[in-house]
């Protein structure tokens, strides 16, 4: 395990993908092959969508399945776009919340559905006291079947796809998408169920139990799911922070962050048994502030994860595999967003996903090091390194201007004197800290005006002024 990283060498040839891993790797076993993996996943998940389909179809009819699923659908595209939004400093690949949701909403619920049947049924019939067994189902066997099986996922990601789940930010998003997986699910079988009542009951309009679980589940609690299993998220993602010699921690954490989530679990379905005005005082006194908590958490660990960028990418910085400018653009979301913008205008859509691929490893490669030097890094610290640096390596003729102008636009004005110092002839006020001058010696010559060149010493050419460009401009 590397306690501490090495610091990085110039750029002197282009790292190769191969290059790092080196040595020639044996043949897997048929069964550790990707293909033989994926396949055997997606079937899983294909025939747990089947069943819960026909089991909810069963119990709510085609007609109120329908409606369910309708109704049911809407909260989905912001909670997911929520999530993603959240995720923005180092997103995550999409197949992994693909992964998440259809867990969620597949073989979650199943597993739901028939545990929880399974388990009130049995209490039914050994109390011969339904009312009792279907009390001690919601608030004691629902909490822990479902958490449970939520918590499945993100195990799943954090022991499969371990270079994806790095922090915290990853616990709070794969649980978020895996739990509005399952609401999702869940909805479709509440509402049709109401649907399906008030058919039998004649009620229609605002009165109807259809609007009464609409307002309640979709309007007032839509994050109820997904608050719960953050905090199973959290856990590993805290976990994730610790080094590989912590086992009883990354144990530990985990279940701490799942037993809590099973808590507001139980305290949230309990609130019916605390009287008439039960729901709307746990509602009040608990969820509300339980929110609020959580989204201060994930706005302070987005803020760190940005610090974490300005703080260790000068290093590569120092030893030319960045540009001086990178480590303040991509440390800051508002010059993030321009370079990308700018990509987009001047090159076109392809160039801009360059320039967004690009932060996302650069910000990888800045929580690598952080690990590194907290002494917290994998053994394959050095393989990894490289792999992101080749990965940027690739994108920079794109990513540079976009980042230099990005830099330039939301940048302090110079102030000679200050920030990198007179190594490049100039100071740049980033106001971050970066300290006195970087003297690198390694052929930058950086001069800051109207036009902002640079020379280019990776043999991009002669230095060539960035155009103007307004992002609002068609």
């Amino acid at each position: 395990m590397a306690t501490f990283p090495p610091y990085p060498t110039h750029p002197s040839e282009p790292p190769g993908p191969g290059g790092p891993v080196g040595g020639r790797r044996s043949p897997a076993h048929w069964w550790r092959k990707k293909w033989v993996r994926y396949g055997a996943l997606i079937t899983l998940l294909t025939l747990s969508g089947l069943v819960i389909l026909a089991l909810v179809r069963e119990q709510t009819g085609t007609e109120g399945f329908l409606v369910g699923l309708g109704l049911a659908v809407l909260p989905v595209p912001l909670l997911i776009a929520t999530f993603r939004w959240l995720d923005r400093v180092e997103p995550g690949p999409w197949r992994n919340l693909v992964f998440s949701f259809a867990w969620g909403a597949c073989a979650a619920a199943l597993i739901a559905i028939v545990a929880n049947s399974f388990a009130t049924r049995w209490i039914a019939t050994a109390t011969a006291d339904p009312s009792s067994a279907d009390t001690l189902g919601a608030t004691v066997i629902a909490p822990v079947v479902e958490e449970t099986a939520k918590a499945a996922a993100i195990l799943l990601i954090f022991l499969f796809r371990r270079r994806d789940f790095t922090g915290i930010m990853d616990g709070v998003v794969i649980a978020g998408v895996t739990a509005t997986g399952f609401a999702f699910t869940e909805n479709i079988l509440y509402l049709g169920t109401a649907f399906g009542t008030d058919q039998l009951s004649g009620g229609n309009g605002i009165a109807s139990v259809t609007a009464a679980t609409f307002f309640v589940r979709v309007i007032m609690s839509p994050f109820a799911h997904p608050l719960f299993s953050v905090f199973t998220g959290i856990g590993f993602g805290i976990a994730a922070l610790s080094a590989d010699r912590h086992h009883v921690r990354r144990v530990l954490l985990p279940l701490s962050g799942l037993l809590l989530a099973m808590g507001m679990h139980a305290l949230w379905n309990g609130s019916s048994t605390f009287g008439e005005f039960g729901f709307f005082a746990v509602y009040a006194a608990f969820m509300v502030p339980a929110f609020g908590l959580l989204t201060w958490l994930v706005i302070w660990t987005r803020q760190r994860e940005l610090r974490t960028v300005r703080d260790e990418l000068p290093a590569y910085a120092a030893a030319g595999w960045l540009t001086p400018p990178e480590p303040y653009a991509l440390g800051n979301m508002k010059a993030r967003r321009l370079a990308r913008e700018y990509a987009g205008h001047q090159f076109g859509r392809e160039a801009a996903r360059s320039v967004a691929e690009y932060e996302a490893y650069a910000t990888s490669l800045a929580s690598l090091r952080h690990r590194g030097r907290r002494g917290r890094a994998d053994a394959d610290f050095v393989v990894r390194e490289r792999e992101l640096l080749f990965e940027l390596w690739r994108r920079r003729e794109i990513a540079r201007p976009a980042l230099a102008y990005a830099a330039q636009t939301t940048a302090p004005m110079p102030v000679h004197g200050s920030g990198y110092g007179s190594a490049y002839g100039y100071g740049y006020g980033y106001g971050h800290g970066y300290g006195s001058a970087y003297e690198f010696g390694h052929g930058y010559e950086y001069e800051h005006g109207p036009a902002f060149e640079y020379a280019s010493a990776y043999g991009q050419g002669p230095a060539a002024p960035y155009p103007s460009y307004n992002p609002y401009q068609t």
